[in-house]
């Protein structure tokens, strides 16, 4: 007869197709069944916390939700700081985990819910009779809340027969939050009013836009309006025309492009947290720029914005394209529609008086309802405004200037990339030089809980759910360091498929950058040079030390070699600890 782990084991299979994880007596059952009772892939890390960074990193980079799993105890703390990070950026995922036994702890036992919970992650227990049941309302939970949950086996219950697995509702999931009531209606006819009369349109979206599939809409309304384009971190490649965008907001951002940026005179955001960052610590718009924002949290996230409407980004694109649309041709004695430029004195008021600027060029050239669609977009160089410093091959100091490292690593990287990063400095070169398609291709897992380390077992989540692409991970000497643990998971798990780049400073450059220039001991933040190079070559990877740019030839010979005889490439750069990233000395000045 089934046991309670086959019910959950199961059911979950239903919905889930990746599981990653450690094997312990805690989930020792629901590993079995999981094994010879379903199709689902299992797939094994080193460390509990990977289980949860590769469900996470599977999820960001498909869109298909994922579990992780591990024993009670030791092994579920463990998986805390991934836990943590997948509750601030917002991941579903479900954590399958083995607990105290219902008649208390023992003495290795600790408090599991109360742990997830201080985190911020909800915990579902199973019993006997219902698993199978709470198994699909912790899937439904993840997915409506966009929040990882902790599915938990009570060990005297994981291998109790339970008879036959119920047949279990499929997960439900929520509708898209439309625009709702006058105000919402009212601040959407406003936002319209305000592109119309723009001279410098811009647009800014975010994850959250691409979570809800608005990139056609965005590229509509940026059509629509002639709007420059750009993105968060985590959106970049969202809008579909790519010559008029000017890349990623904040401190990843060409000086050029935030120059632009900050002579728009509307900005409209979708589906952006707009956090410090993106914002420039508060200096991305210019204080005469009319913002607005288009989000589902329950009110706006930055005090700049001046008119928000809580709604999903698509489906509020979708209302302002329609707002912009030409109207239907009318007798002279008809009334024009109400949406038309010039009809409303509210209009010409508000959005010529707003930015302080009266000009025959804001005036309509065309009769179709829309402005100089294209004017300003068309008159400037995007392509320079979002150029970066080439960097020198060298640095000062001899070592490898990590700029003009990237910038011939992005040369030379297959087009079919996905990206994952670890968290550190080094963050800055990618998401600077290494330009992807489309969000789920740029990953930054670590970063929204500010923390490092998590960098291998992202290769792992993404190999199993991009199994045509090449995952590349950049991550730092000290964040590859502390998950080397799962640098084999990932060589084994994405093989010629992955390749590393391992920005090897020999410090934890970010603490240098931040403490060690107020005088502070480096002592700590010094790490003595480690050869990743033969860390990889030790597990099946072809290692390569780079010094030089003609060291990253191998990369070129690489990459036109056939991804199913290849190995896993890990390229070693002895980079310049000197050369800051211009992010970092955005912190830096907002610090000192």
């Amino acid at each position: 007869m089934p046991t309670v782990s086959a019910h959950v084991a199961l059911t979950l299979a239903q919905h889930i197709d990746a599981v990653f994880g450690v094997m312990g007596n805690g989930n020792a059952y629901f590993l079995d069944a999981l094994e010879k009772q379903t199709d689902a892939v299992f797939t094994a890390v080193r460390h509990e916390q990977g289980a949860v960074v590769a469900a996470d990193a599977h999820f960001r980079a498909s869109g298909r939700i994922a579990a992780g799993t591990s024993t009670y105890g030791a092994g579920f703390t463990n998986t805390i700081t991934a836990l943590a990070e997948a509750v601030q950026a917002h991941v579903p995922l479900v954590l399958v985990v083995g607990d105290e036994p219902t008649s208390g702890p023992r003495p290795w036992d600790v408090d599991q819910i109360a742990l997830a919970s201080a985190v911020g992650a909800r915990t579902y227990t199973v019993g006997r009779a219902d698993a199978a049941a709470t198994t699909v309302i912790a899937i439904e939970h993840a997915l409506t809340y966009r929040v990882p949950v902790v599915l938990a086996i009570p060990y005297d219950v994981a291998a109790l027969e339970a008879g036959d697995v119920p047949e279990a509702p499929s997960p439900r999931l929520p509708a898209p939050l439309a625009p709702r009531g006058e105000f919402a209606e009212g601040m959407l006819d406003e936002i319209a009013e305000a592109l119309r009369g723009a001279q410098r349109p811009f647009l800014l979206a975010g994850r959250g836009a691409w979570l809800s599939g608005a990139s056609a809409a965005l590229g509509e309304l940026a059509a629509a309006t002639g709007a420059l384009t750009a993105s968060s971190a985590l959106g970049r490649g969202v809008f579909p025309e790519s010559q008029y965008d000017l890349g990623v907001t904040g401190g990843f951002g060409a000086d050029g492009a935030m120059e632009l940026i900050r002579s728009a005179d509307v900005a409209v955001v979708f589906g952006a947290s707009l956090n410090q960052f993106t914002m420039r610590f508060g200096e991305l718009f210019a204080p005469g720029t009319r913002v607005f924002q288009i989000d589902t949290a329950p009110a706006a996230t930055h005090a700049h914005v001046g008119g928000f409407v809580r709604a999903d980004a698509r489906l509020a694109a979708e209302a302002l394209v329609a707002r912009l649309s030409p109207a239907p041709t009318s007798s002279p004695s008809s009334p024009s529609s109400p949406h038309d430029f010039g009809d409303s004195p509210r209009h010409a008021e508000a959005d010529l008086g707003s930015t302080g600027v009266s000009s025959p060029d804001s005036e309509v050239v065309q009769a179709t309802g829309q402005t100089r669609a294209g004017a300003w977009r068309e008159s400037v160089d995007v392509a320079a405004a979002r150029a970066y410093a080439p960097g020198d091959e060298l640095a000062a100091d001899g070592r490898l200037d990590p700029r003009s490292a990237a910038r011939r690593i992005a040369e030379l990287l297959p087009e079919d990339r996905v990206v994952v990063s670890d968290g550190g400095h080094f963050i800055g070169w990618a998401n600077m030089y290494w330009p992807v398609a489309a969000p789920d291709r740029m990953m930054m897992v670590g970063t929204a809980f500010q923390s490092i380390g998590q960098g291998w077992p992202s290769v792992v989540g993404a190999a199993l759910a991009r199994r045509d692409s090449t995952i590349v991970l950049t991550s730092g000497d000290g964040g590859g360091l502390m998950a080397i643990a799962d640098l084999e998971s990932a060589v084994r798990a994405a093989a010629g498929r992955g390749m590393a780049v391992v920005w090897n400073d020999a410090a934890y450059g970010a603490e240098v950058n931040l403490y060690g220039l107020k005088g502070l001991a480096e002592g700590p933040m010094r790490i003595p040079e480690v050869d990743f190079a033969a860390f990889g070559a030790a597990v099946g990877a072809e290692g390569v030390v780079v010094r030089t740019l003609a060291d990253l030839d191998r990369l070129a010979t690489w990459a036109a070699e056939d991804a199913t005889t290849r190995p896993f490439l890990l390229l070693d750069l002895r980079i310049s600890g000197d050369v800051i990233a211009p992010y970092q000395q955005e912190i830096i000045r907002v610090n000192s």
